[in-house]
């Protein structure tokens, strides 16, 4: 393609970032771009095993006088190469194409599109015949110079990122297209002279940098340059173990690693290969590794391997276990196994045969785990790739607020805000006709409502088995509660909002919360209001739904529920009547079988060896000293925190929250009523108004509003359900707390009778 005497300098390929994925840019450093007689924009040869045609671009501001090149997925494809490789650079002519002819690059495909829609998209952009290219979506051009600029165009498919191979070219060679450029379509997948696999790359996962770190040095070295081994005199790493919870990306991560290290690929999927004649499953499985070998270099790829290789020694059947045995001879056996590496996929990897689990089988176990806030933000932007998105849409904002969300969660929220916007479109669409007019759909965009309709409808699948309504609960809704307020702040959301601040300092954020105090304070309210400022998954859960009457399995739900949190953190729990839960140890409370293995459970849970990171555990009584003392340690329940009766401002705060959506007359005085209800609660003051209310509809169904007489009435019904007492017990109960928490007794200096409140206060 290129001139002989055109300068040829080498450089180290690397991976460009996934935003400019698919946009044919290549960034090389400004000494080849002198060196070559270059300028931003213009168009290079990079030659590989093969060759493709990009523009040229200035380099990142970290590779500053790195000799490196970056170039997406695609382009390494085109080019033959992988991250890593040396590829040489030339400087090409490219002509205007009369002609392009595309097809669909994948498979099962069929598209029907507009050649207009494809010339706007590809306008400009060098092409030469065999290479596979992606309608890739708008972005953000403010920095990119003139001759970038007309490359980044909408997509030709709105909503979808779709990948086209470039069937032929006229003329041959190096070609952009531009107006005078005819585009041919076709509708179905073509099989490539050549094959070039680019289906999935490194470009098209995000969030796991040392994750594709760790497995490329564990399976692209082996498969590529194998001699590095046999001049160390060590074997190759034969296999690699995935696991982390589902969606994570554990099988599209083995499947770019196979595409980018250019290996046949080998799938087996757990269920398949399970036959119903005897001896029929071994056979399947050694068929896959013959061919493996054959095709060498190779990966064979295992899928749920959990449910091929369980523990022999918990299933009752024989065909498991011979399918275990042949799986540990084929990666172990007498035949040495050349070029030929395993990667294996579960979220289950304690269901797996412990002899799979050494080295010599699967040498790495690989955690892939939930992506956190930067991880998320480079998936957004993968699955937004192909969309044509809105000017308010914030994808940073979009990765803060979806705590919890794994890959397959975000591309969910994607598809849904797609729909969203295709929802609004479908007035203006007149079904009959069967095809929608090329202005319609240049009008296409995802707003950044969509994205918030979609996240009403998209929760993170980790929670979704102990899914519950999202508090709508805020801090705006809680009066008279100052104090603990401020406490709850301090401790929650400050942690989970801002936990470089915590590092910084070289100090922990607290790990627990016990909110105590008279039936009918607002401990409840106050959890739901954090959870909901704190921007936190929240999983609320009763005593009844951990207990259990069968052997161990109280034990196991708190395990599940604690497992689950750290998978979805940032993360509160809350657990309401923590008394049931959790009594004193030795006291003979409750069922002590049960109970008192949950306590140690618990404590486990909360100060053992495996860490709760941005997890926050709350819990809520009106008995603290029924509670098991170990618990009320700096460490478990670091703060503890009375929640008494409302002062007087308090009260006068609560009384104008619930009387916020009611008429009331001119002559409440929400004052004087405030200084009339000493010792009242939240629940009281809350029965205060709602019988204000129903003494108003009794005089008449047609009233229109509360006046004072009606709170007057209202007051003569009511009464103050904390007594002097109480009030006194609970606050002795409150110092004697603070000053020691190891003092506490299982019946205590309060006895159980003492604060048993009145019926139907709990």
């Amino acid at each position: 393609m290129a001139d002989v005497e055109t300068p040829i300098r080498k450089l180290q390929v690397a991976n460009a970032r996934p935003e400019d994925s698919g946009r044919g840019l290549a960034h090389v450093p400004r000494a080849l771009l002198a060196a070559l007689g270059l300028g931003e924009g213009d168009v290079i040869e990079i030659v590989g095993k093969s060759s493709t045609p990009a523009r040229a671009v200035a380099p990142y501001a970290e590779d500053e006088g790195l000799e490196i090149i970056r170039i997406d997925g695609l382009q390494r494809a085109n080019a033959g190469v992988g991250s890593g490789d040396f590829v040489e650079i030339r400087r090409a002519e490219s002509k205007a194409a009369t002609r392009v002819v595309f097809a669909p690059a994948q498979q099962n495909l069929r598209l029907q599109g507009s050649s207009n829609a494809l010339k706007r998209t590809f306008l400009g952009r060098p092409l030469t015949q065999g290479d596979v290219v992606a309608t890739a979506g708008q972005q953000r051009v403010d920095n990119m110079p003139p001759g970038v600029q007309n490359m980044l165009r909408a997509p030709a498919y709105a909503l979808q990122e779709i990948r086209l191979a470039v069937i032929s070219t006229v003329p041959k060679g190096v070609v952009h297209v531009d107006e005078h450029t005819e585009i041919e379509l076709r509708p179905e997948y073509e099989e490539p002279k050549e094959a070039r696999r680019a289906d999935v790359t490194y470009d098209d996962i995000g969030g796991m940098g040392p994750t594709i770190d760790q497995l490329r040095e564990m399976v692209e070295l082996p498969l590529r340059y194998p001699e590095l081994f046999q001049r160390l005199g060590v074997d190759p790493p034969k296999g690699v173990l995935l696991h982390g919870p589902p969606g994570t990306g554990k099988t599209r991560l083995a499947r770019a690693v196979a595409n980018e290290s250019a290996a046949e690929f080998f799938l087996i999927n757990g269920p398949e290969i399970m036959g119903s004649a005897y001896g029929e499953s071994e056979g399947k499985l050694r068929q896959v590794f013959e061919e493996a070998a054959k095709a060498a270099p190779s990966i064979v790829f295992i899928d749920e391997i959990d449910s091929i290789a369980p523990k022999r020694g918990q299933v009752s059947g024989e065909a498991e276990k011979r399918l275990v045995a042949q799986l540990l001879t084929l990666m172990d056996g007498l035949e040495a196994r050349a070029n030929v590496v395993v990667i294996a996929a579960t979220n289950r990897p304690e269901a797996i045969d412990e002899a799979l689990r050494r080295p010599g089988r699967f040498d790495r176990e690989i955690v892939v785990g939930v992506p956190d806030e930067r991880g998320r933000r480079e998936i957004l932007g993968i699955h937004t790739r192909g969309m044509p998105l809105g000017d308010r849409v914030d994808l940073d904002e979009l990765a803060r607020t979806t705590y919890g969300f794994v890959g397959a969660d975000l591309a969910a929220l994607a598809r849904e805000a797609a729909i969203e916007a295709v929802r609004k479109l479908m007035p203006r669409l007149n079904l009959s006709e069967g095809t929608i007019p090329p202005e319609i759909l240049d009008t296409l965009a995802v707003t950044r409502e969509d994205f918030v309709d979609a996240l009403k409808r998209v929760q993170p699948s980790a929670m979704r088995e102990v899914m519950v309504e999202a508090p709508r609960v805020r801090w705006d809704d809680v009066g008279g509660l100052d104090s603990a307020q401020m406490r709850l702040k301090e401790g929650v959301e400050l942690p989970l909002k801002d936990p470089d601040a915590f590092r910084r300092l070289g100090i922990r954020p607290a790990k627990g919360f016990l909110l105590y105090g008279p039936p009918g304070t607002g401990k409840t309210l106050l959890a739901k209001a954090v959870a909901r400022e704190a921007q936190a998954n929240f999983i609320a859960t009763r005593s009844s739904d951990l207990l259990s009457k069968w052997y161990g399995e109280s034990e196991q739900q708190i395990a599940k529920l604690f497992a689950r949190a750290r998978q979805v953190a940032p993360c509160v729990i809350f657990i309401d009547e923590l008394d049931s839960l959790v009594p004193a140890r030795g006291g003979g409370l409750g069922e002590p079988q049960v109970t008192e293995r949950v306590v140690n459970t618990i404590l486990a849970e909360m100060d053992g060896l495996e860490e709760l990171q941005s997890v926050v555990v709350i819990g809520a009584t009106n008995r603290p000293n029924l509670i098991d003392p170990a618990l009320l340690r700096p460490g478990r329940f670091d703060e503890l925190i009375y929640v008494g009766v409302p002062s007087l401002d308090g009260r006068a705060r609560i009384l104008a929250i619930q009387t916020a959506k009611m008429p009331i007359a001119e002559d409440v005085n929400l004052d004087e009523l405030a200084r009339r209800t000493d010792r009242f609660t939240g629940a009281d003051l809350e029965d205060l108004v709602r019988r204000a209310g129903l003494t108003a509809l009794r005089e008449s169904l047609a009233v229109t509003q509360v006046t004072m007489a009606h709170f007057e009435i209202a007051l003569g019904e009511s009464r103050a359900s904390v007594t002097p007492e109480l009030e006194r017990e609970y606050e002795s109960m409150s110092t004697r707390l603070k000053q020691d928490a190891a003092s506490l007794q299982p019946i205590g200096f309060v006895s159980p009778g003492q604060l048993r409140p009145r019926e139907g206060d709990r």
